[in-house]
């Protein structure tokens, strides 16, 4: 498990001395709530108002962001990775949200959302490979990604109003677009790991501030930075939208990079993986539409996943059989060094 034996703490809560279900509960608490308020302003400024101008929000969002970790007391003082540590981070951060952002142009919503639906699959594989880690999963972790991959992809088909929609473009960004996810949480964790003293807020002060200025030649690229400001010019309550969502979004950001600090990427990556399912499944329950065969075969799979994932953790909780693993730990190694002795 990752995080042992570091000090953290999630806006105040500590974190560290408590058992790891309440850790997990509070980071992904956090995060739900970020992100769903995140979704329903989306909506509003996505669909409802038509402004799709991803990169400008981004920016506008990443400043907000600053702001928040300034009323936190964050100084570069407490910095204690150089600069440098992050520039990876944040390439592959960008690069992900401009090639997921481009794919919509040429693939529709149902499409994209399959693909980014198999994110956690990635991260597990990449994990073996980036320097600091070399992760090794168990073949239980890897049929419970299976598990949760499939069943939400068999909850969005049935929910879609359209098919899915291909295109070779499309998928080449969207998949590129994976592949730098796959890099995104694993970094991050390999930071964590190499240097434990890593904050939260570092990770997000350093990777936004790094950040920002890759956005800005895509915005004058495709022009969206001046007409993204003559548009908000004349609609200045979209700003106000802009912050409660960069304000929730804030909390989200930081349980998730509690979430990887202390229990690795992967986890992370399970955890917004089913967020989508959790979003879905209450836009049933509070608009009351009708759940198909195929929405509880979806919801189905995704259970037995989620259960896969957690059974492990919790299979030698037992205080008495743990204190009987570590006696015969203990035994096993003082009989190899009476034979050491002996020969």
């Amino acid at each position: 498990m990752k995080g042992e034996g570091q000090s953290r703490s999630l806006f105040g809560i500590p974190l560290t001395e408590r058992p790891k279900w309440q850790q997990f509960l509070l980071c992904s608490s956090g995060f739900f709530f970020g992100f769903l308020i995140n979704g329903i302003c989306e909506e509003y400024v996505y669909n409802r108002l038509q402004f799709s101008y991803g990169w400008y929000f981004t920016f506008v969002q990443g400043f907000v962001y600053l702001g928040l970790i300034h009323l936190q007391g964050f100084t570069t003082k407490q910095m204690v990775n150089p600069w440098n540590t992050y520039v990876k981070l944040s390439g592959v951060l960008m690069g992900s949200h401009g090639l997921t952002k481009g794919s919509l142009a040429f693939l529709n919503y149902p499409a994209q959302l399959m693909f980014k639906s198999t994110k956690v699959l990635p991260v597990m594989i990449m994990g073996a490979f980036i320097p600091g880690l070399r992760r090794k999963y168990p073949l239980h972790e890897y049929i419970s990604a299976v598990l949760l991959v499939v069943g939400l992809i068999l909850f969005t088909l049935a929910d879609a109003q359209t098919s899915p929609n291909f295109s070779v473009i499309g998928v080449v960004m969207v998949s590129s677009a994976l592949v730098m996810d796959s890099f995104v949480g694993n970094l991050q964790e390999a930071i964590f790991t190499m240097n434990p003293e890593t904050t939260q807020m570092e990770m997000l002060f350093c990777s936004t501030v790094v950040g920002l200025p890759l956005l800005i030649p895509p915005m004058l690229l495709t022009g969206e930075l001046f007409t993204a400001w003559n548009s908000c010019k004349e609609h200045l309550y979209v700003y106000a939208v802009l912050v409660f969502e960069a304000m929730a979004t804030y909390v989200g950001q930081v349980s998730v990079l509690s979430l990887v600090a202390i229990f690795g990427a992967a986890t992370t990556a399970l955890v917004t993986t089913a967020r989508k399912a959790v979003t879905l499944l209450l836009s049933y329950l509070i608009f009351t539409k009708p759940l198909t065969e195929q929405h509880c075969s979806g919801l189905l799979l995704i259970a037995m996943g989620i259960v896969l994932k957690l059974l492990p953790d919790y299979k030698d909780s037992n205080p008495q059989k743990q204190k009987r693993k570590q006696q015969h730990h203990e035994d096993h190694i003082g009989q190899d060094e009476e034979r050491n002795s002996l020969v």
